[in-house]
């Protein structure tokens, strides 16, 4: 008998150190907030955050109006704020359920604006050079440049204004002249170490590059 109980908390044992030791998989988040909670999020943000109250205003609006018909992420929007100067932390991206915000690094164009400043200038005009703006919609499949080796997503144009995104090759790439305030040829460019946050959570996201226009 004192075999059997023996046998049986040896059991009990080893199972809870294999369950401890299994990694708890995060409950995935499969449907997208009401509108009630939305206009709540954005509210809370308002009081809240440092990011441009117009962009914040103008994409929250175009993410309510366009979530379900252009398949947005359900969980997260990112706004690149480019009134604030490159050695701010001026990549926003905010949690959609629970309202938290992410910052980071990001460039701009070199025809944009002095290294480490601000964008004064911004197009959507092939070979500017010039950081984009408007909505954009980031992809979901992370690639290599074949020249430079940065690990990228696609972007996508979702406005009339900025639909050639993709043959300008603008892109959301790591780089690590962004350590040093440099500029890209237009490309949204953060840091290498930031690409895991930064890519884990910005696939099929709704990606605002406000620059005050």
């Amino acid at each position: 008998m004192k075999k059997i109980i023996l046998i049986g908390m040896t059991l009990i044992t080893l199972s809870s150190m294999l369950f401890a030791k299994t990694p708890q998989k995060s409950k995935k988040k499969s449907t997208y907030v009401s509108t009630t909670h939305l206009h709540k999020i954005f509210k809370k943000l308002k009081k809240t955050t440092s990011i441009n109250q117009e962009a914040l205003s103008e994409a929250f609006f175009y993410y309510e109006k366009n979530r379900y018909s252009k398949h947005l992420s359900k969980d997260y929007l990112a706004i690149a704020d480019y009134t604030k100067i490159a050695v701010k932390k001026r990549l926003f991206i905010i949690d959609l359920h629970s309202g938290k915000v992410r910052s980071y690094l990001v460039a701009h164009g070199t025809n944009s604006g002095a290294k480490g400043g601000r964008v004064w200038r911004s197009s959507n005009k092939r070979g500017s050079y010039m950081t984009p703006y408007g909505f954009f919609k980031i992809g979901n499949k992370e690639k290599i440049s074949s020249r430079k080796k940065y690990k990228y997503l696609n972007v996508e144009g979702l406005e009339q204004k900025n639909r050639n995104a993709k043959q300008r090759e603008i892109l959301l790439h790591t780089a690590p002249y962004v350590s040093k305030a440099g500029r890209s040829h237009g490309c949204f460019a953060i840091l290498p170490k930031d690409r895991w946050q930064i890519f884990s959570r910005l696939k099929k996201a709704l990606f605002y590059s406000y620059t005050g226009r």
